[in-house]
């Protein structure tokens, strides 16, 4: 009898467990929003209402369809800044804490797991990697917070304050962009602030680039010694923000309903901060749906390519632009092989970086057809919602909370498939009905382009 039992045992691969457990977390996060007294007005939200809210803080997306300082109560918003803190750093990660407050031993099938979550090549050194995870996030978020409190403090009072202030800092280095400003405001409010402005970027920053690039940069000091990994990490995140202050300054400079009527001084603050947040923070200075065309572009642009792998940040990650970008470069160049700062990269790895841009693109698309049936907005529009989702971003041209209940619940969904990223998700689903084989095909050309 116990033989039958053991061979029915079900054996879920790493993959699965990332997608089960954060799945299980957004579902007991939905639990807890709809109780009653997670709303000031003591009426639950609704099922779906607090699923998505749960999805977008576990999916560290921002997207909310309730304001989520007006409607919440404190015991909600703390649910929520919960969320957000275990969707940032990984349920993995988190759990990691408390089996080592509890003195418990990592077993080897959980290292196995925190390599696949942490995005490792081996499981070696991930249980230290979590501890320096844990320590360095409390820190910066702690750093962010005490700043943010010299501005919030004097506005809101002592309690309040410091309540933004620490809600606001872990939001910022999560990449998450929920704010407790109110009125769906975000910190539009402090467009001209540079203390509020320049410390909440600079945390989305920190926080986008991805642990593994920061203790490179921690321990080497030296840009010329970094891996191939941060090199790529460090290069297209410097000229995607140049690139997006620009382009934002030239188009922004002189429309009355965004930068027109603030200094000079703001301008360059709103333009700097609009070239950080679209790549997966979901905090807005500009009003989104006043927006030139150009600049609703380039940012849906920013938001499907998002920030760095192993960190707080979704999208294909720039890390697989990276190298899509090297191979068509070295194929322009008539080299076989994919080259970077003179290192050639392995083709598996090429191979992965094609699967995941496609599947996000082929995601996209599909989620945007289906909402352009069941929802009253036009393309544009709906293509930003679904780009914003998927990259797990949370800025909108203001549809939102206007969403059929079929668009929530598509929506919710496509903020899990980019929270656990697209590969990972399918691997677990075609993994599990994989047959093993040795089988090698013969080549045969196929002609292309």
């Amino acid at each position: 009898m116990d033989r039958i039992r053991k061979k029915r045992r079900i054996h879920f691969n790493a993959a699965e467990i990332i997608a089960i457990g954060f799945a299980a977390v957004i579902f007991i996060g939905a639990i807890l929003l709809v109780l009653p007294f997670a709303s000031k007005s003591g009426v639950s939200v609704g099922f779906v209402d607090a699923l998505f809210t749960a999805a977008s803080a576990v999916a560290v997306t921002g997207l909310v369809v309730v304001d989520t300082a007006t409607h919440w109560s404190t015991f909600g918003q703390v649910v929520i800044l919960m969320l957000i803190q275990i969707g940032g750093l990984g349920f993995i990660t988190m759990g990691t804490l408390f089996a080592l407050l509890l003195g418990r031993k990592i077993t080897f099938g959980r290292r196995v797991i925190m390599k696949e979550a942490m995005n490792k090549i081996t499981a070696n050194g991930v249980v230290r990697l979590a501890k320096s995870i844990l320590i360095l996030t409390f820190i910066v978020e702690g750093i962010g917070a005490v700043i943010l409190s010299s501005r919030f403090i004097p506005i809101y009072g002592l309690g309040k304050g410091i309540w933004f202030s620490v809600f606001h800092s872990i939001s910022a280095f999560c990449n998450a962009g929920f704010d407790l400003i109110g009125n769906f405001q975000s910190l539009t409010p402090f467009v001209q602030d540079p203390i509020i402005v320049l410390t909440v970027a600079l945390l989305v920053i920190v926080g986008g680039l991805g642990f593994v690039v920061i203790f490179e940069l921690l321990e080497k000091k030296n840009l010329k010694r970094l891996s191939l990994h941060s090199k790529i990490t460090l290069s297209l995140t410097a000229f995607l923000l140049v690139f997006g202050f620009i382009v934002v300054m030239a188009l922004e400079f002189n429309n009355p309903d965004t930068m027109g009527n603030l200094s000079f001084g703001g301008k360059l603050l709103s333009g700097f901060f609009h070239s950080v947040t679209p790549r997966t923070a979901g905090f807005n200075t500009l009003p989104m749906n006043q927006l030139m065309m150009g600049t609703i572009v380039i940012t849906i642009l920013f938001m499907f390519i998002g920030a760095g792998s192993a960190g707080t940040a979704g999208g294909v990650k720039i890390t697989t632009v990276g190298v899509i970008i090297a191979t068509i470069v070295s194929t322009l160049k008539g080299r076989k092989e994919t080259e970077s700062f003179k290192r050639k990269i392995p083709r598996g790895l090429v191979n992965k970086a094609l699967a995941i841009l496609s599947i996000a693109a082929m995601w996209v698309i599909m989620v945007t057809f289906i909402l352009s049936i069941t929802e009253n907005a036009d393309f544009m529009t709906i293509l930003f919602e679904v780009v914003s989702a998927f990259g797990t971003v949370g800025l909108s041209l203001g549809i939102t909370t206007q969403l059929s209940t079929i668009g929530r619940i598509v929506l919710t969904i496509t903020m899990f498939v980019g929270r656990i990223g697209p590969l990972t998700l399918f691997m677990a689903l075609a993994q599990r009905h994989q047959m093993p084989t040795n089988l090698a095909y013969p080549d045969e050309e196929i002609m292309i382009g």
